[in-house]
This record gives structure tokens, sequence and C-alpha cells, in this order.
């Protein structure tokens, strides 16, 4: 009985990490930045620079630290946990050496930024993306 039980709560967690949403990273339609690496994007999220290709002073947007995208976008995108990202900009911000993202509380919040604005970056989940922004990334 103890095996059938072990079995069923592995194959849920087996399930669960499937079922991880998409995440693109997004600009505003109007955007002259047409694709991004993930180094790139890492760059910008991380404080190591604060220019999109296009030259332009890119206004990062970010999700509350509650978003399972969060997580999921700094793991993959940068190789850190959103923990590690966040012991990183404190540093960066003592130091007055950067500025992190503005967090948002939402990833409707995100896309509104991002879209009234030609410089911001952010990132939400591929199925939320419309005509207001453009995707630079997708991050699978």
């Amino acid at each position: 009985m103890n095996c059938i039980k072990v079995f069923a709560l592995l194959t849920l967690s087996v399930a669960a990490g499937v079922a991880q949403a998409q995440v693109a990273v997004v600009v505003g339609a109007k955007s002259a930045t047409a694709a991004m690496t993930a180094d790139q994007v890492a760059s910008i999220f991380l404080g190591k620079s604060n220019q999109l290709p296009s030259g332009a002073a890119a206004a990062a947007a970010d999700l509350p630290e509650s978003a399972a995208v969060r997580e999921q976008f700094y793991t993959k995108v940068t190789g850190k946990s959103s923990a590690q990202v966040k012991a990183g900009w404190s540093r960066l911000v003592f130091s007055g050496k950067a500025t992190p993202p503005k967090e948002l509380a939402s990833a409707a919040d995100v896309k509104s930024f991002v879209a009234a604005n030609p410089d911001a970056i952010g990132y939400i989940e591929k199925s939320a993306v419309d005509g207001s922004v453009k995707v630079v990334l997708n991050v699978d």
C-alpha cells in the first residue's frame, strides 16, 4: 500500500514540473528591439547592464516574489534563484551602483507598463502575450 502512495506522489510531482508555464520576455510593440539573447536579458535583470540592444536605457519590470513565473524566469535565464538575485540587488543598491527592476503586482501590470514604455522590458506568461507587446525571448 505504501508503494502505491509513493508512486502516486512521484507521479504528481513529475506532472507539476511538466505543467510549468512558458515565459516570454517582452518589450513594447513599438520598441526598436527585435530579439535578445538570454545573456542580454540576464545582464539587465542582474544589474550588469541597463541597455537594450537598440541602445536605449532599459526600464525593467519584475513580478512579485510570490509569483511562480518569477522563480522560473530567474532560474532559467540567469541560472540563479529569485533569492540569490534579490541578494545581488541588495548589494548593488547599497553600493549605489544600480536600481533594481520595478516590481509590479501582476503580469497584467507588467504588460501594461511595458506596452506604455518603448524602453521597458519585462516577463510574463507566454499565454498573456497580445499585440501590445513584442516577444524578444521565449524562455522554455
